[in-house]
């Protein structure tokens, strides 16, 4: 009877698959509508296209397909994301202020680890990049839109869904949150009854199906729609990260939704894929789980190190030193992350020969990543260098990324691993790359495109008051972690009242993380005021160059489009509107103009 169903199930299935592919195909013209005003991309609209004014209100965000419509929705989802992880985190870390439970229990501390981990990586970082992705790479590259406009919406809209079964456990009064770590490491995941845990595997899935769906649009959109004027040899350092990333993207999640699928299917049908004795055993779940996990963090952390890449040289007065070698060691961190996945388990009792492997490719990885840290630093140097918040934020994240980088070095040699391996030295490390490293870059592009997608400008002492809260808060919170991995502290602990040990440095420690927390946090409620504020009532943009980088020859695609949009703005409208803040932000024209004060461009300089 198991056979018949099965046979029955795959048919039904084969047949749905199918008729949906019978229907797309004969679906007429289906990819001629990119609602744009005054153009999409470089290109101005496809050929023959009547161009039409987007609906107006909410209809309009829940029907859009324009890239950039979908890249602010993108960013807007990863913001809230990232205030929800950063709520779940500075409960936990209040919880550790003193060495006993104080108003936090084990469950819930547990639920919030694991909530705030799954929303970081997952709800943030890559949704994060994707805003980025979607908005700026079909102008760096002259296209009209992406590939697959329809595709890009869907693969957004899963996202909401994806959350809310990630979080469901927090909302639902009958159920308690999922307590498996972000790493849902088997037996654990296998055995917890919760249904919560069902809930989040599904959410998950959701999200890697989106960035699936994503990640095959990025790569035909840059492969297929680029303009005549780009080619491989000067297509932007940015989008040749966001090309890399995406491959690794189609390469790994799909492999993280066939493990699920099998966890899913040992918690509710029986099965015994994770099964000691019977199936793979729970090394499996390891083995498949890393081998997506550290492609993942090239995933988050590719596109921020293009952010960088192509961000600094415009406040260095200089061009990216080295550019072939930049792009060729993207290339290469794509291709060698995908085998050092078993570095996470040098303490599982592997095969010693295999362990010395892991470890040979592990350390040569740092190779590419030290080739791009010495060529950011060598365009900075004897460069006309403009102190502006990108340019804060972009030698922040290298300043954080050697931190980050080193400590992974230590944690690649075998013996040192086994001594620090699930202590908080392996925190610190993630977070100098996730926080410290991929944070930053996004900052630096939030501020660096503010005039594009808003037409208005921000206030610039407060940007840089945003960074040096953030500077001091990521290296106060994380740098006693590595003290603490050293002196013996197991990380996804929610006390430490210890019999032996020095609790008194565990406590000094973890007060000094937890006061770096709060700063953090300060710093991020002054960018989202800063954010909002200057999007709602910030001075207008009155110069299409509002950076001055015509000057040292860095004017890119995206501002030469943005240049454009006014100058079509102020013939239709007679100087009045501002075509990128309605076509790009969708607000209305309030607040402060700038009526003959200093330009743009003069009050983003120092």
């Amino acid at each position: 009877m198991a056979d018949i169903a099965t046979l029955t199930l795959s048919g039904l299935t084969a047949a749905f698959l199918l008729g949906v592919f019978v229907w797309v195909v004969r679906l007429e013209d289906w990819r001629s509508y990119t609602p744009v005003v005054g153009g999409g991309g470089a290109g101005g609209g496809y050929a023959g296209e009547e161009r039409a004014h987007k609906p107006s209100g909410i209809v309009r965000w829940l029907t859009t397909v324009d890239h950039k419509d979908i890249g602010l929705m993108y960013g807007v989802f990863a913001v809230l994301a990232f205030a929800w992880g950063g709520v779940a985190v500075m409960l936990m870390r209040l919880e550790l202020v003193t060495p006993t439970t104080n108003f936090v229990d084990s469950t819930l501390y547990n639920g919030l680890l694991t909530s705030h981990g799954i929303t970081m990586l997952f709800l943030f970082g890559t949704p994060m990049l994707a805003a980025f992705s979607n908005y700026f790479v079909p102008l760096l590259i002259g296209a009209d839109d992406m590939a697959f406009p329809r595709i890009n919406a869907i693969a957004f809209w899963l996202l909401p869904p994806g959350a809310v079964l990630i979080w469901s456990g927090f909302f639902l009064p009958s159920l308690a949150p999922a307590q498996t770590s972000w790493t849902m490491y088997t037996p654990l995941s296998i055995e917890q009854p919760n249904p919560a845990v069902d809930l989040m595997l599904l959410g998950l899935h959701l999200t890697g199906v989106s960035a699936t769906m994503g990640a095959i649009n990025f790569v035909a959109t840059i492969v297929t729609e680029r303009g005549e004027a780009v080619n491989w040899a000067n297509l932007d350092i940015f989008s040749w990260t966001v090309l890399t990333q995406s491959g690794q993207i189609i390469f790994a999640f799909p492999l993280l939704g066939s493990a699920i699928v099998m966890l899913l299917l040992d918690r509710n049908l029986g099965t015994t894929f994770y099964a000691l004795g019977e199936g793979g055993g729970p090394l499996l779940w390891q083995h498949l789980f890393w081998f997506f996990g550290h492609p993942e963090v090239y995933i988050l952390v590719l596109p921020p190190m293009g952010l960088v890449s192509y961000i600094l040289p415009k406040f260095t007065g200089r061009k990216l030193f080295g550019f072939k070698f930049v792009v060729y060691s993207t290339l290469a961190l794509g291709v060698l992350s995908f085998g050092v996945w078993a570095h996470h388990m040098f303490a599982t009792g592997i095969d010693p020969r295999l362990r010395a492997g892991f470890m040979a490719v592990t350390i040569s990885i740092a190779i590419p990543s030290a080739v791009k840290t010495f060529n950011w630093i060598a365009t900075m140097w004897n460069g006309r260098l403009r102190l502006t918040a990108p340019f804060l934020f972009c030698v922040g994240f290298i300043a954080n990324f050697i931190v980050g980088g080193v400590t992974g070095v230590f944690e690649a040699s075998i013996p040192v691993d086994l001594l620090l391996h699930d202590t908080y030295h392996v925190v610190a490390h993630f977070h100098y790359v996730i926080m410290g490293g991929i944070a930053f870059a996004v900052f630096a592009g939030i501020y660096y495109w503010f005039p594009i997608y808003t037409g208005r400008m921000y206030q610039q002492t407060l940007a840089k008051w945003h960074f040096w809260l953030t500077m001091v808060g990521t290296n106060l919170t994380f740098f006693p972690m590595i003290i603490l991995g050293y002196a013996g502290m197991p990380r996804r602990y929610a006390t430490y009242d210890l019999s032996v040990g020095p609790e008194l440095l565990f406590t000094a420690l973890h007060r000094s993380a937890t006061l770096g927390a709060l700063l953090l946090a300060f710093g991020q409620i002054i960018f989202v005021w800063n954010l909002v504020q200057s999007w709602l009532e910030g001075p207008k943009v009155t110069d299409g160059d509002p950076w001055d980088l015509k000057e040292t020859d860095q004017h890119g695609r995206e501002w030469a489009w943005f240049e454009r949009q006014r100058e079509t703005a102020l013939a239709t409208d007679g100087g009045v509107a501002s075509e990128a803040s309605e076509t790009s932000s969708g607000s209305s024209d309030g607040g402060k103009t700038t009526d003959g004060d200093e330009s743009a461009a003069e009050r983003a300089d120092d």
